[in-house]
């Protein structure tokens, strides 16, 4: 009997670059938590803009935040990780030293981003709506960290800098692509993985339990955990190879899920 279903935001519930979630998608989660599943948003996105997203049923599910870095049910820190501050400044300045990369520091207030790209600032801001400080220097923002992101909104050089950075950093960090201009820097010993782990030991519910889905590198051990996984058709390439399942549609599996019940 499934009693608890996650799954990845962008690139698995939201397709396409939407920054809203369907009304089909908001009634099947409502009917599902309706039925006593319980229901996970995992994300690299902060938690106040997934809260945002989720508005309609947002005290119905929940959360796990910045790739597993935190961890909230019913407005309660279940798990929270925290970058050590001497690695952060470290892979921040790595970063300073390549032209054309945004990078948001978050914090669990805020993101902290430098106002260098109109179109960068405007798309984390106006169209992602986040919650965000607006800083001289990132380097400069005080810990606790949990997360640094990167991106480059061409898209140009990120998997051959993905590999440089993962050359430099991956023994202390790890350094995953989050999306098609996004590279992570996940808290070492923190992932959605290790996040759901925790929401399952709290509801009590073992891994032939859970249900996940995702389509990207931050995804992986939370797809490795459930006893059924599903990646998406325009996952990142060497996905599917980590899930049980492959779909197009995140909203057709629960349509299923809920016909079978």
């Amino acid at each position: 009997m499934i009693k608890l279903i996650a799954s990845d935001l962008d690139g698995t519930l939201l397709q396409n670059g939407a920054q809203e979630l369907t009304p089909r998608a908001i009634r099947l989660i409502r009917e599902i938590t309706q039925r006593g599943i319980h229901f996970v948003a995992a994300s690299g996105r902060q938690y106040d803009n997934e809260r945002r997203i989720f508005d309609e049923i947002k005290d119905d599910i929940s959360y796990i935040a910045e790739n597993g870095s935190l961890c909230i049910h019913q407005g309660e820190v279940i798990s929270r990780g925290i970058i050590p501050d001497g690695l952060a400044r470290r892979i921040l300045d790595e970063i300073k030293k390549r032209p054309g990369f945004e990078i948001v520091v978050s914090r669990q207030d805020a993101c902290y981003i430098e106002d260098n790209d109109p179109e960068f600032v405007d798309h984390i801001v106006n169209v992602m709506h986040n919650t965000t400080k607006i800083v001289d220097d990132v380097r400069n923002v005080e810990g606790p960290i949990l997360k640094i992101a990167i991106a480059n909104m061409t898209s140009q050089d990120l998997l051959e800098y993905l590999k440089h950075l993962q050359e430099m950093f991956a023994s202390e960090i790890k350094v995953v692509t989050s999306g098609h201009v996004w590279i992570d820097f996940i808290v070492p010993d923190c992932n959605k993985g290790t996040a759901l782990k925790q929401l399952m030991d709290l509801f009590q519910v073992i891994p032939e339990e859970c249900i996940a889905f995702g389509d990207q590198y931050n995804d992986v051990e939370m797809l490795e955990l459930a006893g059924k996984s599903y990646a998406m058709e325009n996952s990142a390439p060497g996905i599917a190879e980590h899930a049980d399942c492959v779909t197009a549609s995140v909203e057709d599996v629960l349509e299923e899920i809920l016909a079978s019940l």
